[in-house]
């Protein structure tokens, strides 16, 4: 059996530099990476107004026209355009990071990133037309 080691009760504290708690914000990949796992915050807050929405939908007209005239507060207003550009942010890093999250190989040679990336900016821009088609023709 091993002897027990002499620790004594004035055994010295090791120096360890202090560490702001913001240490992240001085170095942008890390701010980045903090920012875009806040944005789940509105993308949370975006998804319990649509559920708020398809609510008031289901409740009739009149609840409906209520449920608009509150998204047309100020503070609303100024709320879902700061949501809408933390989105914005989320989804432009997220898709930036498709190449990184799935690497693919052909004929053992790994695609440039942008070729990856590319696909999901274009059916992002072909869904938005088509949305905004439906939504203006009348």
């Amino acid at each position: 059996m091993k002897p027990a080691s002499n620790y004594t009760e004035y055994h010295p504290r090791w120096h360890r530099t202090r560490v702001s708690t913001y240490w992240w914000s001085h170095n942008w990949a890390y701010l980045k990476f903090i920012l875009r796992e806040l944005t789940s915050i509105f993308v949370a807050y975006f998804v319990v107004v649509i559920l708020l929405q398809i609510r008031a939908l289901k409740q009739g007209p009149q609840t409906y026209a209520h449920f608009q005239e509150w998204l047309k507060t100020p503070l609303l207003i100024i709320l879902n355009a700061v949501s809408f550009l933390f989105v914005l942010f989320h989804t432009i890093t997220w898709f930036n990071l498709a190449p990184r999250a799935m690497p693919v190989r052909i004929g053992g040679k790994r695609i440039a990133d942008p070729w990856i990336a590319a696909p999901n900016y274009v059916a992002w821009l072909a869904i938005s037309v088509f949305v905004a088609w439906l939504l203006l023709r009348g």
